[in-house]
């Protein structure tokens, strides 16, 4: 079983069957407790329809923060309830699990997710870098002595990397990433229009009208939210110009991660990437005019991956079946 345990979304995928679970990263749980609600069943899109509207007795809780976890039990609840839900909730043999990380945490950040996974029924953990994971599954001859490069930008952390040879040769971990651009969606509101909205909202207006470069049609959206002075619910419109001005910090941060990338980088090893380029993976890979924005920033021919949503989960699947071909890529729970 591979997981890709995502900030916002967490994918697993099973040998032989694919892609089976793809929901949010949210619990709810009963406020002051860890109890989750509806005997543990209040975990993803459930928990998700929650977020900003709870009332005082709930609390909708994302126990992962900028990739790594930040409320232990939590996340234990939340990966036994993924596990049994991708199991078709059947008593089976505890499964082999592949865990994808961000490239930058710490020795401790990785050792709450083998306990995490291990009290959540995993026979055993394997932890494996998420460009790693991303580039594997986006199809990239990672294996061969050719440099491939990648860059996946999921919602806590953008992962930028070059692979060679079955492993990662320069990387670099951003925590700028889909919550980032959330975030200045939400500050742009406030300053402009003294308008507060949440973060589904925010989410909304990226996903529908958000750019980073001019793209076909300039549209607008009706926006609503609080009026921050009055204290009123209130309306607005707003355009596809002003959000991409507003997206331009994290942009700017994620195209400046990529360029310290590839300074660093092997004079031959940045030679084949004049010819393969970037591949952008994660969800904020969907952005409009982000390959266009990473091109003219860095002269490499970029492209986005198929279906970039789900090629870490994808790759933690590939690297289940050849553990002992990628056996020095990854970290196992019994490695002390």
């Amino acid at each position: 079983m591979g997981i890709d345990l995502g900030t916002c979304n967490t994918l697993v995928s099973v040998r032989g069957q694919g892609i089976v679970l793809n929901e949010p990263s949210v619990v709810a749980v009963r406020k002051g407790t860890n109890q989750v609600l509806y005997n543990g069943q209040a975990v993803g899109w459930v928990a998700k329809d929650m977020l900003g509207k709870t009332p005082g007795a709930i609390t909708a809780i994302r126990p992962l923060k900028d990739g790594v976890i930040s409320d232990f039990e939590i996340t234990e609840a939340m990966l036994t309830y993924f596990i049994r839900k991708a199991n078709g909730n059947r008593r089976l043999i505890a499964p082999r699990v592949v865990v994808s990380v961000p490239s930058g945490i710490t020795a401790v950040e990785k050792r709450a997710v083998f306990d995490s996974a291990g009290r959540a029924g995993a026979r055993r953990t394997f932890l494996c870098e998420e460009p790693l994971a991303a580039a594997i599954g986006a199809g990239l001859p990672v294996t061969e002595p050719t440099a491939s490069m990648v860059v996946d930008i999921g919602g806590g952390t953008s992962e930028v990397a070059i692979l060679s040879l079955g492993d990662i040769a320069v990387c670099e971990s951003l925590r700028v990433a889909g919550d980032y651009m959330d975030n200045a969606i939400i500050n742009h509101m406030k300053r402009t229009y003294n308008l507060m909205i949440g973060e589904q909202t925010a989410e909304r207006i990226k996903v529908d009208i958000g750019s980073a470069a001019p793209i076909g049609e300039e549209r607008t959206m009706e926006v609503r939210g609080r009026d921050m002075i009055s204290g009123l619910p209130r309306k607005t419109v707003i355009t596809a110009e002003e959000i991409r001005e507003a997206l331009q910090d994290p942009v700017n941060q994620i195209t400046e991660c990529i360029a310290r990338t590839l300074e660093r980088t092997e004079p031959e090893l940045a030679a084949d990437l004049v010819e393969s380029g970037i591949v952008l993976c994660g969800g904020g890979a969907l952005l409009r005019g982000l390959s266009i924005a990473i091109q003219n920033a860095t002269g490499l021919p970029v492209r986005v991956a198929d279906d970039p949503l789900t090629c870490v989960a994808r790759g933690t699947c590939i690297l289940l079946d050849n553990i002992e071909l990628l056996k020095q890529s990854l970290e196992s729970d019994l490695d002390g």
